[in-house]
């Protein structure tokens, strides 16, 4: 079975993807962080995110794989892990622009697809992993929450990486890639057809993991 957890950010959607994937055994993809190891390659190169041609050409010389050995599992880059460099605010940025890059998208759509035939059991979360890359999945999940909320999230978890930024700022710049998700040409944000949508604003992560996890025991008969 393939689970997808797809929605905007400061969802919650890797935590809980994460957490559903180790109460029910399966194996968790986390698609963004590919497209920061991208975003980080990039950036070490000096190439400039407008430079869609040579932001592709760092893409396709790019070698991103998991050690499926850690929980979660481990990120490297060319060789190297570099989980722990993903989640600053430069690379947060300059994923925003690969994401929009055709051909960087039609590369990591391949290997998550080839990554789900693979393993068989998997939770995997993103923007468009119900509608364009496991439209197949028989579970799909939508989390949403309001920009607010969204907003004052992102906060905290800088916060407690002992970064201390603007709750405005980063409101407006949820508000603007939400907007860019949903118009980009390629792997757009959208709600698949057959998605349940779960509202995380106003409710903690554990019970929205425990109602994934309830819809899929009941896709599962077996269980």
């Amino acid at each position: 079975m393939i689970i997808t957890i797809d929605g905007p950010a400061g969802t919650g959607k890797s935590s809980v993807a994460l957490a559903v994937a180790e109460r029910l055994g399966f194996d968790f993809l986390d698609t963004g962080a590919m497209y920061r190891a991208i975003a980080l390659e990039a950036l070490r190169r000096n190439t400039h995110l407008d430079d869609v041609r040579g932001l592709a050409f760092v893409g396709k010389h790019c070698r991103i794989n998991f050690d499926w050995s850690k929980k979660p599992p481990g990120v490297n880059l060319n060789g190297e892990p570099v989980g722990h460099l993903l989640r600053g605010g430069e690379v947060t940025r300059a994923a925003s622009a690969i994401a929009v890059v055709p051909a960087i998208r039609e590369q990591l759509v391949a290997e998550q697809q080839r990554i789900g035939r693979e393993h068989g059991n998997l939770v995997t979360e993103g923007r468009d992993q119900g509608t364009v890359v496991f439209p197949q999945a028989q579970c799909k999940f939508y989390l949403d929450a309001t920009p607010a909320e969204r907003a004052r999230r992102r906060v905290a978890q800088l916060r407690a990486r002992g970064e201390i930024h603007d709750f405005n700022e980063i409101l407006d710049q949820i508000v603007a890639r939400d907007q860019r998700d949903r118009e980009r040409a390629v792997g757009p944000l959208a709600v698949a057809k057959d998605a349940i949508v779960i509202d995380t604003t106003s409710i903690t992560q554990e019970q929205v993991v425990t109602k994934i996890v309830g819809y899929v025991k009941g896709a599962r008969p077996n269980e």
